[in-house]
């Protein structure tokens, strides 16, 4: 009877629990901006080393389950030379916004279950700013002079496994996103955001 009774218990509380939410964090393998120079003029772009947001998931029977994400990096990017014979330095920032919809699927295992994950994910930039210096004239806020678009939408595939520690999920992932349309790009074409982004997250879910 108690065997009985526990098992009960456990079953009704999976029941009663099946939404988790928790933060995830990680590091970009891909660079959001490819900068490249032509003698003349020149951009770079720092390598965005963190990405960090919320994270909350439906758990559906038969290991499905179906996942939102809000993660958040910062964009820069710096470009140098000459501009009509002029000598021109550009600084540009933005804050970067990824929202990926997920379908997820968990192989059965007991502890450590090897997942795969496929959906769409929306893409918006904030708070977009250059500024423009020139010895010809005093720096200046332009809005974007380099956007294109503030918002993309692309599709996701990853794979990682969920860690099942007493009440914590540890979840490291590998993801990879192809955005249908860039966000960033110059005339010149020496700088464009990048289309095909791969990024390695962690997420911590209670």
């Amino acid at each position: 009877m108690r065997p009985l009774l526990l098992l009960l218990l456990a079953s009704l509380s999976a029941f009663a629990q099946p939404f988790s939410a928790g933060i995830k964090a990680g590091v970009p393998l891909t660079d959001f901006v490819d900068a490249a120079g032509n003698g003349v003029f020149n951009y770079k772009s720092p390598t965005q080393r963190y990405i960090v947001g919320g994270v909350a998931e439906l758990r559906l029977p038969f290991g499905l389950g179906v996942e939102f994400d809000a993660l958040y990096r910062r964009l820069h990017y710096t470009g140098s030379g000459n501009l009509v014979d002029v000598l021109t330095t550009i600084d540009g920032t933005a804050g970067n916004w990824e929202f990926p919809l997920l379908l997820k699927y968990r192989f059965p295992a007991p502890v450590v279950r090897p997942f795969v994950d496929a959906g769409v994910a929306w893409d918006t930039l904030t708070g977009v700013k250059e500024t423009i210096s020139s010895l010809s004239a005093t720096p200046n806020a332009l809005t974007g002079s380099n956007l294109i678009k503030n918002t993309t939408m692309g599709f996701v595939v990853g794979a990682g496994v969920d860690i099942h520690a007493v009440f914590l999920h540890i979840s490291p992932e590998i993801r990879f996103t192809r955005w249908n349309s860039a966000q960033i790009g110059d005339a010149s074409g020496l700088l464009h955001s990048n289309l095909n982004q791969a990024e390695f997250l962690v997420g911590f879910t209670f």
